[in-house]
């Protein structure tokens, strides 16, 4: 298999920090224009928040894209972790700029702002909510996409607060941004209307020191798995059953008797010393390791495969999680 193009590549990277990217330059323009126009601290924290997510998930598209490269010589597990390194790079972006929106903020309260312009920031952040309502949305449906989780419709929501933890680093990144950009959203519409029909001025403020608060801790959360990322962590459990399922298919194969997966990325690398059935051939035990490797390599998030085989020792060592140990029967 020859290389991958830039143009192949670009088209295996992440497509929901790639649609989120392009949204959010979008809004963060018309969010500025706004914010500039009439005054108001909580657009101009929104537009903030619209620059960091542009920024950020332009970064971590571009990540994604080289991830995507196979491995070479130098780099023989490939490049899976670069994604953690570009996500990184953008949990700086967000607090610098969530700095920036909390002093806003605390500069509104102690100097409140008549807004002006009430119909433009309405339609203005009307528009926001359902931009950035949509990249969750498509955010939501990818984890369900990269977790293999069934689900539809309202149920997409559920399945993607459950599992994003398994889901991709961009992935996981574009869903909390995005939920946080949604809820600043509100949070900015809520100030204008109150702003607008009551007195209390100081609400501005107070929403654009609460959209600085969430940003701070998007960059925390994000900041922490990527980290974890950077360090090898463990595949969750639920794919070592996956692995594990595609292993026992074969008849050979009696027993696991150790595994070890390691995350790069959205990819793994599978380590497993398989136990067969006595009395096989060299030969024979040789066809079925590379049969086996095989079948797990044909799993996308596979990248490579390492496999020992042993002979059957006639003790369970493979179970699934809170199984005891037990002999072979």
């Amino acid at each position: 298999m020859g290389k991958l193009t830039l143009w192949q590549l670009m088209k295996k990277g992440n497509k929901s920090s790639a649609a989120a990217a392009l949204g959010n330059t979008g809004l963060a323009i018309i969010k500025g224009i706004a914010a500039a126009l009439s005054g108001s601290g909580a657009m101009f924290a929104s537009a903030m928040h619209s620059v960091a997510d542009a920024v950020n998930q332009g970064f971590v598209y571009a990540g994604s894209v080289l991830a995507e490269k196979e491995p070479t010589r130098r780099f023989p597990s490939g490049f899976g972790r670069v994604i953690n390194i570009f996500c990184m790079v953008a949990v700086i972006v967000v607090t610098i700029m969530a700095y920036e929106t909390i002093l806003e903020g605390f500069h509104l309260l102690a100097h409140p702002v008549q807004a002006g312009h009430f119909i433009l920031n309405l339609v203005v952040l009307l528009l926001a909510v359902g931009v950035d309502g949509f990249i969750l949305v498509k955010a939501m449906k990818e984890i369900a996409r990269e977790t293999r989780t069934e689900a539809k419709g309202m149920a997409v929501i559920k399945v993607a607060f459950q599992n994003v933890g398994r889901a991709a680093p961009p992935t996981r990144l574009v869903f909390y941004e995005d939920l946080v950009a949604t809820s600043g959203a509100l949070l900015a519409l809520l100030a204008v209307i109150v702003t607008q029909l009551t007195p209390v001025k100081a609400l501005d403020g107070i929403a654009t020191i609460l959209i600085g608060i969430l940003m701070v801790l998007v960059a925390f959360k994000v900041g922490y798995d990527n980290m974890v990322g950077l360090i090898g962590v463990a595949a969750p459990r639920e794919v070592e059953d996956r692995v594990a399922r595609i292993i026992f298919q074969d008849p050979s194969v009696t027993d696991i008797n150790r595994m070890r997966i390691m995350q790069e990325g959205r990819f793994y690398h599978v380590e497993v010393y398989l136990e067969l059935v006595k009395g096989l051939t060299l030969a024979d035990a040789d066809d079925i390791k590379f049969r086996v490797r095989d079948e797990l390599l044909k799993d996308p998030d596979i990248t490579d495969v390492t496999l020992g085989i042993l002979e059957d020792n006639d003790v369970r060592d493979w179970r699934p999680e809170k199984e005891e140990p037990q002999p072979v029967q």
